[in-house]
């Protein structure tokens, strides 16, 4: 290669570098993620807040709140967000626009809704004893169910629902890690099955996360998560001196978990099998965490002390540390925290 054809060949791959730059930084600034959290108040209210933490939008639900225990009140997919109203037997899906978010339905429940999550086609709901299934047309919900589970407590003790390929996962407080079996279409079907080899000191299992057919699921009394697959808990780790794990999120290969008795997140590091303590305090919290969300290099959680919540957003490095960019206090005990991305 001649100096000049290499000048050449070194000003082009310079060229794409930078171009390759300028498109990473120009989808980065495109997703523009905004933070939601619900008043969970007797008229609730979604929360709408930049990614530097300053308040947006204060939009009713159309419902009452009420929930508490659970995790997941608040999911959001791209655009879409579904916000439960425990106190109406109702979730509210909102859109995000040009303008902000806007409501466009409000979804009847069979009963109190606690948690939700979106699957590839479905919306799932989870109740005090049941977990329903509704299908998505686009970002349009079927006001009806297409599917209906009752849970293997039923006792009012649920916590929260994920999805994983071909079932969904879900908590019960009373010490139940459950699978419940999708129908090729999406909806639930059969009755729930309880998840194998679980650890026999479980006590009050409560949040979890999923990826791909990984679940991560907090065992928040005994001080512990456990990884489960395929409807078999694999390996289960110990928070040590960090209490009551109770909600999680990842970010990459960190697992982040909100200690709701002492005040704080940690940080373990998930590959394999492996759930391996990275951090025991990553974050100092003012009160009790009651959820956690994670998107594009962010961490948003909430915690509640006395009367009021505190909503707390973090950045995230590459090497999984916190870094607090703002902390707002809302009155009341707030329920959920989610990201929303702008429309595709």
């Amino acid at each position: 290669m001649t100096f000049r054809n290499f000048k050449k060949f070194s000003l082009l791959g310079l060229g794409v570098f930078l171009l390759a730059a300028v498109s990473s930084l120009r989808a980065q600034e495109q997703q523009n993620p905004l933070v939601v959290t619900a008043t969970n108040a007797a008229s609730n209210q979604l929360l709408v807040y930049d990614a530097k933490g300053n308040l947006l939008q204060t939009l009713s639900t159309q419902g009452k709140g009420g929930a508490g225990g659970n995790s997941g009140g608040i999911e959001a997919r791209n655009n879409v967000v579904a916000v439960v109203n425990f106190g109406s037997d109702s979730v509210a899906i909102f859109e995000r626009g040009v303008a902000g978010l806007h409501l466009t339905q409000v979804v009847p429940t069979a009963a109190g809704p606690l948690s939700v999550a979106f699957g590839p086609d479905h919306l799932y709901i989870l109740g005090k004893a049941t977990v329903e299934s509704h299908r998505m047309f686009g970002n349009n919900i079927s006001a009806g169910g297409d599917g209906v589970v009752s849970l293997l407590k039923s006792d009012g003790s649920a916590a929260q629902v994920g999805v994983l390929p071909n079932e969904l996962i879900i908590t019960e407080k009373s010490n139940a890690i459950e699978t419940v079996e999708l129908l090729p279409g999406g909806s639930v079907t059969g009755v729930a099955t309880l998840a194998l080899n679980i650890p026999s000191n479980v006590n009050a299992p409560f949040g979890l996360v999923t990826r791909g057919n990984d679940a991560y699921v907090s065992i928040a009394a005994a001080d512990e998560i456990s990884l489960v697959r395929d409807g078999d808990v694999l390996a289960t780790t110990s928070t040590g001196m960090q209490h009551a794990p109770c909600w999680l999120a990842l970010a990459g290969p960190f697992l982040y978990s909100t200690n709701t008795a002492s005040h704080s997140i940690s940080r373990f590091a998930v590959y394999g099998q492996k759930i391996v303590s990275d951090a025991p305090v990553a974050a100092a919290m003012n009160g009790g965490p009651t959820d956690v969300a994670t998107a594009d290099g962010l961490l948003a959680a909430i915690d509640i002390a006395g009367t009021v919540t505190h909503i707390s957003i973090f950045t995230v490095d590459e090497d999984g540390n916190l870094k607090l960019r703002v902390a707002d206090t809302i009155n009341g005990h707030a329920n959920g925290v989610a990201f929303v991305r702008e429309a595709d």
